[in-house]
């Protein structure tokens, strides 16, 4: 017999349930496979210009924790650690920062690091939105464009809610919205008539500027908890090597990604064509953007 009335509605309900939750499952599967695969890779291997890239963003996280007065600090998305290890520092020797991501390499390169400094930073290697942190134990969360991924950021930051202590600060960088963000775009603009299987940008799904929407953020972050919430917009000025612009964009984003599988004539006809696309950000030995950000702080208070 077939349910009806509430209990077809229950049924649907729990059907659709089912669906999202397996697509949801799938997509984190593949957020997984790509930071611990080659994508995990790239960034190990160019960890020391990536930290010289973004500096200027690590210092707005830094300073958000007051020097040298203990406590533990959650860096969410840490990558290979350094901004970590950097905010371990200024907590000073009574304090504690803990670094999580989804990566095996990466957390691998930070523990390192950690090491290499004598830095009183751990590294957790888990999906934040699902990890099981104990209850109201950071009297922090940051987070330097690790937040964009999740499949489900209400559950994320609801996850992070509960990690932190009552009154406990979030702050977090992210992209704004990628019309304000030519550099980091450039690469696919350029190599999309040479690689016409370059997945195309969707809006709010997982990846780069799936938290560019300010109206959508404070949403996210009321749904999860979160309360005092106040988006800030940042411009950093970036400088990477000239010798760095090629190797930057053949390890990162789509197009990164792509010439790991093409064919070496390709290759060389994305390279000579992507390059050129950036002389407007070129200056002499320099490669000079503006990296427009959201920095985004909230407070664990209201229960």
């Amino acid at each position: 017999m077939e349910p009806t009335g509430r209990a077809a509605d229950r049924t649907d309900r729990e059907a659709a349930g089912k669906t999202i939750g397996k697509a949801i499952g799938k997509a984190g599967d593949e957020q997984a496979a790509r930071w611990n695969g080659p994508a995990g890779n790239a960034w190990v291997e160019a960890q020391d210009m990536v930290d010289a890239l973004f500096a200027p963003l690590e210092e707005l996280l830094v300073e958000a924790v007051p020097a040298g007065q203990g406590g533990r600090v959650l860096d969410v998305g840490c990558g290979t650690g350094g901004t970590t290890v950097a905010l371990a520092r200024r907590l000073g020797a009574e304090g504690e920062c803990v670094g999580v991501d989804i990566s095996g390499p990466m957390v691998e390169a930070a523990r390192a690091r950690a090491a290499r400094e004598d830095a009183r930073a751990s590294f957790v290697r888990a999906d934040a939105q699902d990890h099981v942190f104990e209850p109201a134990v950071f009297d922090a969360v940051v987070s330097r464009f690790g937040v964009m991924f999740f499949e489900d950021p209400v559950r994320a930051f609801t996850n992070l809610r509960r990690a932190a202590k009552e009154n406990a600060g979030l702050r977090f960088i992210v992209w704004r919205d990628i019309a304000e963000n030519a550099f980091m775009t450039t690469a696919e603009r350029a190599a999309a008539p040479l690689l016409p299987d370059l997945p195309e940008r969707r809006p709010d799904a997982p990846g780069q500027f799936a938290l560019a929407d300010a109206d959508r953020v404070r949403r996210l972050l009321e749904e999860s908890g979160w309360a005092g919430i106040e988006l800030r917009p940042v411009d950093a000025a970036c400088v990477l090597p000239e010798t760095e612009l090629i190797p930057y964009f053949s390890r990162f984003g789509p197009v990164g990604i792509a010439l790991r599988e093409t064919d070496e004539r390709t290759l060389r006809r994305v390279v000579e064509t992507v390059r050129a696309a950036f002389d407007p950000f070129v200056h002499g030995a320099e490669v000079r953007f503006t990296a427009a950000c959201w920095q985004i702080d909230a407070s664990a208070s209201g229960g």
